[in-house]
Protein backbone atom coordinates (compact mmCIF):
# COMPACT_ATOMS: atom_id res chain seq x y z
CA UNK A 1 0.00 0.00 0.00
CA UNK A 2 1.43 3.23 -0.82
CA UNK A 3 2.30 5.52 2.13
CA UNK A 4 0.18 8.91 1.85
CA UNK A 5 2.18 12.07 1.52
CA UNK A 6 2.12 14.60 3.94
CA UNK A 7 0.22 17.41 1.90
CA UNK A 8 -2.70 14.55 1.36
CA UNK A 9 -3.29 14.38 5.31
CA UNK A 10 -3.41 18.38 5.37
CA UNK A 11 -5.35 18.83 1.88
CA UNK A 12 -7.14 15.91 0.90
CA UNK A 13 -9.65 17.28 -1.85
CA UNK A 14 -7.52 18.68 -3.32
CA UNK A 15 -4.61 16.02 -3.49
CA UNK A 16 -7.13 13.27 -4.97
CA UNK A 17 -8.75 16.16 -7.81
CA UNK A 18 -4.94 15.96 -9.07
CA UNK A 19 -5.77 12.48 -9.60
CA UNK A 20 -8.80 12.95 -11.75
CA UNK A 21 -9.52 14.57 -15.00
CA UNK A 22 -8.24 17.77 -16.15
CA UNK A 23 -11.03 20.17 -14.90
CA UNK A 24 -12.93 18.13 -12.42
CA UNK A 25 -13.96 20.58 -9.53
CA UNK A 26 -16.19 20.52 -6.22
CA UNK A 27 -19.91 21.67 -6.63
CA UNK A 28 -20.72 23.44 -3.64
CA UNK A 29 -22.80 21.32 -2.08
CA UNK A 30 -19.56 18.99 -1.92
CA UNK A 31 -20.23 16.77 -5.12
CA UNK A 32 -17.03 16.00 -7.51
CA UNK A 33 -18.18 17.42 -11.51
CA UNK A 34 -16.25 15.95 -14.02
CA UNK A 35 -15.96 16.71 -17.45
CA UNK A 36 -18.64 19.49 -16.08
CA UNK A 37 -21.11 17.06 -15.50
CA UNK A 38 -21.85 15.89 -11.87
CA UNK A 39 -21.46 12.30 -11.02
CA UNK A 40 -24.74 12.36 -8.98
CA UNK A 41 -26.58 13.05 -12.13
CA UNK A 42 -24.13 10.54 -14.19
CA UNK A 43 -25.68 7.79 -11.48
CA UNK A 44 -29.24 9.25 -12.08
CA UNK A 45 -29.58 9.02 -15.76
CA UNK A 46 -27.28 5.84 -16.83
CA UNK A 47 -26.83 3.79 -13.32
CA UNK A 48 -23.84 2.47 -11.73
CA UNK A 49 -21.45 0.88 -12.35
CA UNK A 50 -20.28 3.33 -14.87
CA UNK A 51 -17.31 4.05 -16.99
CA UNK A 52 -17.56 7.78 -17.36
CA UNK A 53 -14.51 9.27 -19.65
CA UNK A 54 -14.30 13.28 -19.95
CA UNK A 55 -14.13 13.66 -23.67
CA UNK A 56 -12.52 16.83 -24.12
CA UNK A 57 -9.96 15.90 -22.40
CA UNK A 58 -8.94 13.09 -24.09
CA UNK A 59 -9.49 15.67 -27.81
CA UNK A 60 -6.89 17.20 -26.03
CA UNK A 61 -4.39 14.84 -24.44
CA UNK A 62 -5.14 13.60 -28.75
CA UNK A 63 -3.68 17.12 -29.92
CA UNK A 64 -0.61 17.40 -27.69
CA UNK A 65 0.56 14.22 -28.27
CA UNK A 66 0.09 15.06 -32.36
CA UNK A 67 1.32 18.70 -31.78
CA UNK A 68 4.54 17.85 -29.94
CA UNK A 69 5.47 15.20 -32.19
CA UNK A 70 5.50 17.03 -35.19
CA UNK A 71 7.38 19.84 -33.69
CA UNK A 72 10.26 17.31 -32.92
CA UNK A 73 9.91 15.20 -36.05
CA UNK A 74 8.00 16.57 -38.94
CA UNK A 75 7.63 13.90 -41.22
CA UNK A 76 5.69 11.56 -38.24
CA UNK A 77 2.00 9.83 -36.99
CA UNK A 78 0.42 9.42 -33.94
CA UNK A 79 -1.08 6.24 -33.63
CA UNK A 80 -4.10 5.28 -31.05
CA UNK A 81 -3.19 1.82 -29.23
CA UNK A 82 -6.62 0.83 -29.53
CA UNK A 83 -6.01 -2.24 -27.18
CA UNK A 84 -5.83 0.15 -24.37
CA UNK A 85 -9.89 0.94 -25.28
CA UNK A 86 -11.13 -0.53 -27.81
CA UNK A 87 -14.56 1.11 -27.79
CA UNK A 88 -15.67 2.26 -31.47
CA UNK A 89 -16.92 5.73 -30.02
CA UNK A 90 -12.66 5.93 -28.68
CA UNK A 91 -11.25 5.31 -32.06
CA UNK A 92 -13.77 7.18 -33.71
CA UNK A 93 -12.87 10.33 -31.46
CA UNK A 94 -9.12 9.58 -31.99
CA UNK A 95 -9.77 9.33 -35.85
CA UNK A 96 -11.09 12.63 -35.38
CA UNK A 97 -8.13 14.42 -34.32
CA UNK A 98 -5.89 13.07 -37.08
CA UNK A 99 -4.35 9.91 -35.65
CA UNK A 100 -4.06 6.44 -36.61
CA UNK A 101 -5.08 3.41 -34.94
CA UNK A 102 -2.91 0.50 -34.04
CA UNK A 103 -5.08 -2.52 -34.05
CA UNK A 104 -4.33 -5.98 -32.41
CA UNK A 105 -6.76 -8.41 -33.75
CA UNK A 106 -10.11 -8.85 -35.52
CA UNK A 107 -12.08 -7.42 -33.35
CA UNK A 108 -9.91 -3.89 -33.37
CA UNK A 109 -10.43 -4.13 -37.10
CA UNK A 110 -13.81 -4.53 -37.31
CA UNK A 111 -14.55 -1.46 -34.49
CA UNK A 112 -11.90 0.88 -36.38
CA UNK A 113 -13.72 0.60 -39.82
CA UNK A 114 -17.30 0.99 -38.33
CA UNK A 115 -15.61 4.34 -36.76
CA UNK A 116 -14.35 5.36 -40.08
CA UNK A 117 -10.92 4.53 -39.76
CA UNK A 118 -9.08 5.59 -43.37
CA UNK A 119 -8.05 1.61 -43.22
CA UNK A 120 -4.59 2.68 -45.20
CA UNK A 121 -3.87 4.08 -41.46
CA UNK A 122 -4.30 1.10 -39.44
CA UNK A 123 -1.06 -0.61 -38.40
CA UNK A 124 -1.92 -4.07 -37.40
CA UNK A 125 -0.17 -5.96 -34.75
CA UNK A 126 0.00 -9.65 -33.30
CA UNK A 127 2.14 -12.35 -31.87
CA UNK A 128 -0.05 -15.27 -33.56
CA UNK A 129 -2.45 -13.60 -36.71
CA UNK A 130 -4.46 -16.02 -37.50
CA UNK A 131 -5.16 -17.00 -41.25
CA UNK A 132 -9.08 -15.41 -40.73
CA UNK A 133 -7.44 -12.38 -39.19
CA UNK A 134 -4.69 -11.25 -41.88
CA UNK A 135 -7.59 -12.37 -44.73
CA UNK A 136 -9.99 -9.68 -42.59
CA UNK A 137 -6.95 -6.87 -42.70
CA UNK A 138 -6.44 -7.69 -46.80
CA UNK A 139 -9.88 -7.70 -47.91
CA UNK A 140 -9.88 -4.52 -46.20
CA UNK A 141 -6.62 -3.05 -46.74
CA UNK A 142 -5.09 -2.27 -43.59
CA UNK A 143 -2.10 -0.04 -44.50
CA UNK A 144 0.71 -1.57 -42.40
CA UNK A 145 0.81 -5.14 -41.29
CA UNK A 146 3.94 -5.38 -38.30
CA UNK A 147 5.68 -8.81 -38.88
CA UNK A 148 6.15 -10.85 -35.82
CA UNK A 149 7.02 -14.03 -37.06
CA UNK A 150 8.17 -15.93 -39.94
CA UNK A 151 4.39 -17.55 -39.93
CA UNK A 152 3.05 -13.89 -40.76
CA UNK A 153 5.02 -14.01 -43.59
CA UNK A 154 3.75 -17.21 -44.90
CA UNK A 155 0.07 -16.37 -44.53
CA UNK A 156 0.78 -12.80 -46.14
CA UNK A 157 2.14 -14.04 -49.31
CA UNK A 158 -0.75 -16.48 -49.46
CA UNK A 159 -3.59 -13.98 -49.00
CA UNK A 160 -1.99 -10.82 -50.62
CA UNK A 161 -3.27 -10.50 -53.99
CA UNK A 162 -0.52 -9.95 -57.24
CA UNK A 163 -0.12 -6.31 -58.00
CA UNK A 164 -0.71 -4.96 -54.59
CA UNK A 165 2.18 -5.49 -52.51
CA UNK A 166 1.16 -5.46 -48.00
CA UNK A 167 3.63 -2.57 -46.51
CA UNK A 168 4.99 -4.50 -43.62
CA UNK A 169 7.36 -3.35 -40.73
CA UNK A 170 9.57 -6.09 -38.55
CA UNK A 171 8.93 -6.28 -35.14
CA UNK A 172 12.67 -6.35 -33.35
CA UNK A 173 12.77 -7.42 -29.67
CA UNK A 174 15.11 -4.78 -28.61
CA UNK A 175 16.56 -6.21 -25.23
CA UNK A 176 15.48 -3.40 -22.90
CA UNK A 177 13.80 -4.61 -19.89
CA UNK A 178 11.38 -1.82 -18.83
CA UNK A 179 11.06 -0.91 -15.29
CA UNK A 180 7.36 -2.13 -15.05
CA UNK A 181 5.05 -5.21 -13.87
CA UNK A 182 6.64 -8.97 -15.70
CA UNK A 183 3.30 -9.08 -17.64
CA UNK A 184 3.59 -5.43 -19.23
CA UNK A 185 6.83 -5.82 -20.20
CA UNK A 186 7.66 -6.81 -24.11
CA UNK A 187 11.24 -5.48 -24.58
CA UNK A 188 13.32 -7.86 -22.79
CA UNK A 189 15.16 -10.76 -24.60
CA UNK A 190 13.04 -13.82 -24.77
CA UNK A 191 9.58 -11.89 -25.08
CA UNK A 192 6.99 -13.63 -26.94
CA UNK A 193 6.10 -10.28 -29.24
CA UNK A 194 8.68 -9.56 -32.65
CA UNK A 195 12.23 -10.94 -33.32
CA UNK A 196 15.57 -10.71 -31.97
CA UNK A 197 17.97 -8.92 -34.24
CA UNK A 198 19.32 -12.39 -36.14
CA UNK A 199 15.94 -13.44 -36.78
CA UNK A 200 15.14 -9.92 -37.84
CA UNK A 201 17.56 -9.98 -40.43
CA UNK A 202 16.14 -13.47 -42.02
CA UNK A 203 12.66 -11.81 -41.72
CA UNK A 204 13.86 -8.76 -43.56
CA UNK A 205 15.14 -10.75 -46.36
CA UNK A 206 12.31 -12.90 -47.17
CA UNK A 207 10.33 -9.42 -47.42
CA UNK A 208 12.78 -8.02 -49.36
CA UNK A 209 12.71 -10.67 -51.53
CA UNK A 210 9.19 -11.38 -51.99
CA UNK A 211 6.51 -9.66 -55.06
CA UNK A 212 3.87 -9.57 -52.76
CA UNK A 213 4.94 -7.70 -49.77
CA UNK A 214 6.98 -3.87 -49.15
CA UNK A 215 9.50 -3.84 -46.68
CA UNK A 216 9.03 -0.69 -45.25
CA UNK A 217 10.77 -0.82 -41.64
CA UNK A 218 10.70 -1.35 -38.36
CA UNK A 219 9.05 -1.43 -34.96
CA UNK A 220 9.83 -1.96 -31.52
CA UNK A 221 7.72 -1.78 -28.12
CA UNK A 222 9.41 -2.03 -24.45
CA UNK A 223 6.10 -2.50 -22.60
CA UNK A 224 3.29 -0.68 -20.83
CA UNK A 225 3.11 1.81 -17.77
CA UNK A 226 7.18 2.78 -18.00
CA UNK A 227 8.20 5.83 -15.65
CA UNK A 228 11.66 6.06 -17.16
CA UNK A 229 11.60 7.67 -20.61
CA UNK A 230 15.23 6.89 -20.87
CA UNK A 231 14.49 2.96 -20.84
CA UNK A 232 11.55 3.99 -24.05
CA UNK A 233 13.93 5.70 -25.65
CA UNK A 234 17.04 3.06 -25.70
CA UNK A 235 15.14 0.67 -27.74
CA UNK A 236 16.19 2.93 -30.58
CA UNK A 237 19.48 1.75 -31.03
CA UNK A 238 19.31 -1.95 -31.60
CA UNK A 239 16.66 -0.79 -34.78
CA UNK A 240 19.41 1.46 -35.91
CA UNK A 241 21.80 -1.32 -35.94
CA UNK A 242 19.79 -2.76 -38.39
CA UNK A 243 19.89 -0.64 -41.33
CA UNK A 244 18.22 2.69 -43.02
CA UNK A 245 14.95 2.26 -43.68
CA UNK A 246 12.16 4.52 -44.66
CA UNK A 247 9.80 4.06 -41.65
CA UNK A 248 10.83 3.55 -37.33
CA UNK A 249 7.48 2.71 -35.44
CA UNK A 250 8.85 3.13 -31.59
CA UNK A 251 5.92 2.02 -30.56
CA UNK A 252 3.72 3.28 -26.89
CA UNK A 253 4.68 2.26 -23.25
CA UNK A 254 4.76 5.91 -21.43
CA UNK A 255 3.33 5.87 -18.50
CA UNK A 256 0.75 7.56 -16.55
CA UNK A 257 -0.03 8.54 -12.31
CA UNK A 258 -2.28 6.18 -10.53
CA UNK A 259 -1.28 7.03 -7.35
CA UNK A 260 0.04 10.14 -5.04
CA UNK A 261 3.80 8.54 -5.21
CA UNK A 262 3.33 8.36 -8.64
CA UNK A 263 5.66 10.15 -11.17
CA UNK A 264 4.69 10.11 -14.22
CA UNK A 265 6.88 12.11 -17.34
CA UNK A 266 5.43 14.65 -19.41
CA UNK A 267 4.36 14.12 -23.38
CA UNK A 268 6.98 16.73 -23.90
CA UNK A 269 9.69 14.81 -21.46
CA UNK A 270 8.88 11.82 -23.27
CA UNK A 271 9.21 12.68 -27.06
CA UNK A 272 12.78 14.64 -26.38
CA UNK A 273 14.16 11.72 -25.40
CA UNK A 274 12.51 9.07 -27.87
CA UNK A 275 13.17 12.00 -31.00
CA UNK A 276 16.88 12.89 -29.67
CA UNK A 277 17.63 8.92 -29.56
CA UNK A 278 16.26 9.34 -32.86
CA UNK A 279 17.83 12.31 -34.50
CA UNK A 280 21.68 10.64 -33.45
CA UNK A 281 20.66 7.33 -34.82
CA UNK A 282 17.77 7.45 -37.53
CA UNK A 283 18.01 8.38 -40.86
CA UNK A 284 16.78 12.06 -40.95
CA UNK A 285 14.48 11.52 -43.77
CA UNK A 286 12.68 8.75 -42.10
CA UNK A 287 9.09 8.69 -40.66
CA UNK A 288 8.82 8.03 -37.20
CA UNK A 289 5.44 6.67 -35.39
CA UNK A 290 4.90 6.52 -32.07
CA UNK A 291 1.64 4.47 -30.36
CA UNK A 292 0.52 5.85 -27.16
CA UNK A 293 -2.15 4.07 -25.23
CA UNK A 294 -2.58 3.97 -21.57
CA UNK A 295 -1.12 7.88 -21.12
CA UNK A 296 -3.43 8.93 -24.48
CA UNK A 297 -6.75 7.42 -22.26
CA UNK A 298 -6.04 6.43 -18.37
CA UNK A 299 -6.13 9.55 -16.59
CA UNK A 300 -9.26 10.84 -18.21
CA UNK A 301 -11.79 8.01 -16.90
CA UNK A 302 -13.19 7.41 -13.83
CA UNK A 303 -15.50 4.13 -12.88
CA UNK A 304 -18.57 5.74 -10.51
CA UNK A 305 -19.91 2.63 -8.14
CA UNK A 306 -22.82 2.77 -5.54
CA UNK A 307 -21.74 1.44 -1.91
CA UNK A 308 -23.85 -1.78 -1.15
CA UNK A 309 -22.58 -2.79 2.20
CA UNK A 310 -20.17 -0.98 4.72
CA UNK A 311 -18.71 -3.84 7.40
CA UNK A 312 -16.99 -2.18 10.33
CA UNK A 313 -14.04 -3.15 11.93
CA UNK A 314 -10.52 -3.98 11.38
CA UNK A 315 -10.43 -4.15 8.33
CA UNK A 316 -13.40 -2.29 7.97
CA UNK A 317 -14.82 -3.11 3.99
CA UNK A 318 -16.72 -1.02 2.05
CA UNK A 319 -18.52 -2.86 -0.92
CA UNK A 320 -19.90 -1.89 -4.37
CA UNK A 321 -21.97 -2.95 -7.34
CA UNK A 322 -18.69 -3.54 -9.70
CA UNK A 323 -15.28 -5.14 -9.33
CA UNK A 324 -13.37 -7.43 -11.07
CA UNK A 325 -16.18 -7.74 -13.43
CA UNK A 326 -14.92 -4.20 -14.86
CA UNK A 327 -11.82 -3.77 -13.10
CA UNK A 328 -9.03 -6.06 -13.68
CA UNK A 329 -6.14 -4.77 -13.38
CA UNK A 330 -5.73 -5.20 -9.51
CA UNK A 331 -5.80 -8.77 -9.65
CA UNK A 332 -3.90 -9.10 -13.06
CA UNK A 333 -1.13 -6.19 -12.28
CA UNK A 334 -1.16 -5.61 -8.70
CA UNK A 335 -1.97 -1.86 -9.84
CA UNK A 336 -3.48 0.38 -6.83
CA UNK A 337 -5.89 2.72 -7.27
CA UNK A 338 -7.00 5.53 -5.45
CA UNK A 339 -11.02 6.05 -4.61
CA UNK A 340 -13.32 9.01 -2.62
CA UNK A 341 -16.79 9.38 -1.49
CA UNK A 342 -18.04 11.24 -4.61
CA UNK A 343 -19.86 13.82 -2.27
CA UNK A 344 -17.03 13.74 0.84
CA UNK A 345 -13.61 13.98 -1.46
CA UNK A 346 -10.87 13.27 0.42
CA UNK A 347 -9.85 12.14 4.29
CA UNK A 348 -11.35 9.61 6.32
CA UNK A 349 -10.42 6.52 7.71
CA UNK A 350 -8.55 3.75 5.63
CA UNK A 351 -10.69 1.08 4.55
CA UNK A 352 -10.97 -2.07 2.02
CA UNK A 353 -12.83 -1.27 -1.51
CA UNK A 354 -13.87 -4.53 -2.58
CA UNK A 355 -16.27 -5.98 -5.51
CA UNK A 356 -19.10 -8.45 -5.64
CA UNK A 357 -17.86 -10.95 -7.53
CA UNK A 358 -17.32 -14.19 -5.41
CA UNK A 359 -13.34 -13.71 -5.22
CA UNK A 360 -11.37 -12.63 -2.77
CA UNK A 361 -9.23 -11.07 -4.88
CA UNK A 362 -12.20 -8.86 -6.00
CA UNK A 363 -10.47 -5.77 -4.32
CA UNK A 364 -10.60 -2.38 -5.92
CA UNK A 365 -8.25 -0.36 -3.45
CA UNK A 366 -7.02 -1.74 -0.26
CA UNK A 367 -6.41 1.22 2.88
CA UNK A 368 -8.13 3.70 1.20
CA UNK A 369 -9.30 6.59 2.85
CA UNK A 370 -12.89 7.30 2.97
CA UNK A 371 -14.69 9.74 4.91
CA UNK A 372 -18.11 8.26 6.62
CA UNK A 373 -19.05 5.60 4.07
CA UNK A 374 -22.40 4.33 3.52
CA UNK A 375 -24.66 2.40 1.33
CA UNK A 376 -26.25 4.36 -1.48
CA UNK A 377 -23.44 6.69 -1.48
CA UNK A 378 -21.48 7.22 -4.80
CA UNK A 379 -17.57 6.32 -4.89
CA UNK A 380 -15.86 7.24 -7.32
CA UNK A 381 -12.48 5.37 -8.74
CA UNK A 382 -10.16 7.82 -10.77
CA UNK A 383 -7.63 6.82 -13.95
CA UNK A 384 -9.43 3.90 -14.86
CA UNK A 385 -9.50 5.08 -18.72
CA UNK A 386 -7.41 2.09 -20.27
CA UNK A 387 -7.68 -1.33 -20.16
CA UNK A 388 -10.69 -1.54 -17.64
CA UNK A 389 -13.13 -1.26 -20.81
CA UNK A 390 -10.82 -4.00 -22.42
CA UNK A 391 -10.70 -6.63 -19.97
CA UNK A 392 -14.43 -6.28 -18.93
CA UNK A 393 -16.13 -9.34 -18.05
CA UNK A 394 -19.22 -11.41 -16.94
CA UNK A 395 -18.15 -12.75 -14.02
CA UNK A 396 -20.66 -14.23 -11.83
CA UNK A 397 -23.39 -13.23 -14.67
CA UNK A 398 -22.41 -9.28 -14.07
CA UNK A 399 -23.48 -7.07 -17.36
CA UNK A 400 -20.97 -5.29 -18.41
CA UNK A 401 -21.25 -1.47 -17.52
CA UNK A 402 -21.86 1.58 -19.89
CA UNK A 403 -19.05 4.19 -21.19
CA UNK A 404 -20.47 7.89 -20.75
CA UNK A 405 -18.76 10.39 -22.31
CA UNK A 406 -19.28 13.02 -20.03
CA UNK A 407 -18.79 16.70 -21.80
CA UNK A 408 -21.52 19.23 -20.08
CA UNK A 409 -24.64 19.20 -21.82
CA UNK A 410 -23.50 16.94 -24.31
CA UNK A 411 -23.03 14.14 -21.95
CA UNK A 412 -24.25 10.65 -22.94
CA UNK A 413 -23.48 6.95 -23.16
CA UNK A 414 -21.62 5.63 -25.80
CA UNK A 415 -21.86 2.13 -25.11
CA UNK A 416 -25.11 0.75 -23.70
CA UNK A 417 -25.17 -1.25 -20.50
CA UNK A 418 -25.59 -5.14 -21.36
CA UNK A 419 -28.90 -6.34 -21.03
CA UNK A 420 -30.22 -9.86 -18.72
CA UNK A 421 -30.65 -10.76 -22.81
CA UNK A 422 -27.46 -10.33 -23.59
CA UNK A 423 -25.86 -12.26 -21.35
CA UNK A 424 -28.13 -14.88 -23.36
CA UNK A 425 -28.14 -14.19 -27.13
CA UNK A 426 -25.53 -16.40 -27.48
CA UNK A 427 -27.36 -19.23 -26.15
CA UNK A 428 -27.48 -22.35 -29.16
CA UNK A 429 -31.08 -24.00 -28.14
Amino acid sequence: MNALPADVATAPAQALLGLFPPGTVLDADGMLRVGGTRLDEIAERFGTPALVVAEQAVRQRAREFRAALAARWPDSQVLFASKAFPCTAVQRLMVSEGLGLDVAGGGEIVTALAAGADPAGLVLHGNAKTAEEIALAVESRVGTVVVDNLDDIDRLEALVPAGRPQSCLVRVIPGVAGSTHAAMSTGQAGSKFGLPPAAAREAIGRIERSPRLRMDGLHTHVGSQILNVAELAAAVAPLAALGEYPVYDLGGGLGVRYTYADQAPSVEDYLDALTSAAAGLLPAGARIMIEPGRSMVAPFGITLYRVVTVKRGDPAFVAVDGGMGDNLEVSLYGQRFEATIASRVGGGEPVNVVGRHCESGDVLSAGVPLRDPRPGDLLAVPVTGAYCYTMSNNYNGARRIPVVFADGDQTRAVVRRETWDDLLSRDVS
